[in-house]
């Protein structure tokens, strides 16, 4: 499980569903590697994605919540994808056949990553759903969110757009 520390992340603060805060992680924090299938079959690990800022987001068909998160994720993945963004949706506990009907109800596109046994969730002490986590380009855990955001919103876009300006990580000497 990641270990929380420091302040909020935060624009400022707006009342109703455009609020939009995050919790930051301590400096140089890193998180669980991630091992996992696509709901196509194809592997997928949080190592190959070094030099990306990761939205990983835990969510399930069944939950309220996450379903308005989603077509924004979309978005951020189609406009932010060019620039660095990868967007991986952790799907909690459910079968294949749900989750593609889901993301064909929705037009997802962007990698939705079976947790059949909640082993990924259970790495990062997921307890709730939906739950992000962002990662810099240079692996780090920057911070993380309990419950629905608004991603679609200007706040939301300035934080991505700000780790998607950072430099990658440092080649090996």
């Amino acid at each position: 499980m990641l270990a929380l520390a420091g302040p909020a992340l935060s624009a400022p603060p707006t009342p109703g569903p455009g609020a939009f805060e995050l919790t930051r992680y301590a400096p140089d924090t890193r998180p669980p590697e991630v091992h996992g299938r696509t709901v196509e079959g194809h592997p997928i690990s949080l190592a190959e994605l070094s030099g990306r800022v990761v939205l990983l987001n835990f969510w399930a068909t069944w939950c309220l919540e996450c379903r308005p998160e989603m077509p924004a994720i979309e978005r951020l993945h189609r406009e932010l994808g060019p620039q660095g963004l990868t967007v991986l949706a952790i799907n909690a506990r459910e079968g294949t056949p749900a989750v593609r009907a889901y993301a064909r109800e929705l037009g997802l596109t962007f990698a939705l990553v079976l947790d059949p046994k909640g082993d990924i969730g259970r790495k990062y002490g997921v307890i709730g759903i939906p739950t992000t986590f962002l990662i810099g380009r240079d692996g780090r855990a920057v911070a993380f969110a309990v419950g629905p955001r608004a991603w679609g919103s200007p706040p939301a876009r300035a934080i991505l757009q700000a780790l998607l300006s950072e430099p990658g990580p440092r080649p090996a000497r």
